[in-house]
């Protein structure tokens, strides 16, 4: 055999033992994901397991509460009205939501059951998820990286929960009278099954606590570059239209005042993200700007 050949023959076996050590490395960590993962369905699946427990409460206080004229935030609103009687209009104060919610299933109330369950043992499971998300992740970072992110469970497990908050005692009770009162027709009587009740709550509570996940987002975004505060500020008008949108939609009356107590938050969040994509920048130039300084 020629060197020529020998040679390519050797090269040939390095580059494929490259390959073998690459893809070892790759399931190696699919390996240690799948745990992570693992841990994190336990606690899920015991957050589950405690749910069933508490099953009426969850369902009757918790699930059917922003059908009840008596939640919370119904009664806020009636008594807002009360104050400001020359500010606010009186269809801003909520007594009474006609709308029939009916099963249509044999095993829909059974799989009702469970489902509140599940939904209920992933929402209080996110902050253990998140933790070993950080877990999984973690290594990959260097020292100042990981010192940057060491909130980030914190940060991120806050902010769900305050979006959860948000979405549950404002946007479901809104969204829920507007959506059980609006008719086309008179001759259309709104009667819901419970699947669809229970779709449109969950995702409006758990889809409000991920909005409120912008500042993490926009965080990791400027932190690799991607995401700048010159075009947060560029795109706000559109934000700001956007907001007005969801705001006007799932407002209970054309009040003004109404629109802006679901905006405001959300203006809020929208700003607060430019402020932390530009403290993100500002440090950026300023340790480019102390290399370069060195060098020189």
């Amino acid at each position: 055999m020629s060197d020529t050949k020998k040679k390519g023959l050797l090269s040939a076996i390095k580059e494929k033992g490259k390959t073998l050590e690459a893809e070892m490395s790759f399931f190696d960590h699919i390996d240690v994901l799948r745990k992570h993962l693992l841990r994190g369905l336990l606690v899920v699946v015991i957050f589950t397991a405690g749910a069933f427990w508490f099953s009426d409460f969850i369902f009757h206080d918790v699930i059917m509460g922003p059908k009840n004229p008596d939640f919370w935030t119904y009664r806020m609103m009636c008594k807002l009205t009360a104050a400001f009687p020359n500010l606010i209009s009186s269809d801003f104060c909520i007594t009474h939501i006609d709308a029939k919610i009916i099963n249509t299933e044999m095993a829909g109330q059974f799989t009702l059951q469970i489902n509140s369950c599940v939904m209920v043992g992933i929402i209080l499971g996110i902050p253990y998820l998140l933790f070993e998300l950080w877990l999984f992740i973690k290594p990959a970072l260097h020292d100042k990286e990981r010192k940057s992110a060491s909130g980030f469970v914190f940060f991120a497990s806050t902010l769900f929960f305050i979006g959860l908050m948000f979405g549950y005692f404002i946007i479901c009770p809104l969204s829920v009278n507007f959506l059980t009162n609006y008719t086309v027709s008179s001759d259309i009587e709104n009667t819901f099954t419970i699947t669809s009740y229970l779709s449109s709550i969950s995702t409006l509570t758990i889809g409000s606590g991920v909005i409120f996940q912008l500042p993490v987002v926009v965080y990791i975004l400027s932190k690799i570059g991607v995401m700048t505060p010159a075009f947060m500020r560029k795109s706000r008008r559109y934000a700001v239209v956007v907001i007005l949108i969801i705001a006007a939609i799932v407002t209970p009356t054309p009040d003004i005042i109404t629109m802006l107590v679901v905006a405001f938050p959300l203006f809020l969040l929208y700003e607060g993200s430019i402020f932390i994509s530009a403290n993100i920048e500002k440090k950026r130039n300023s340790e480019l700007y102390g290399v370069r300084r060195v060098d020189a």
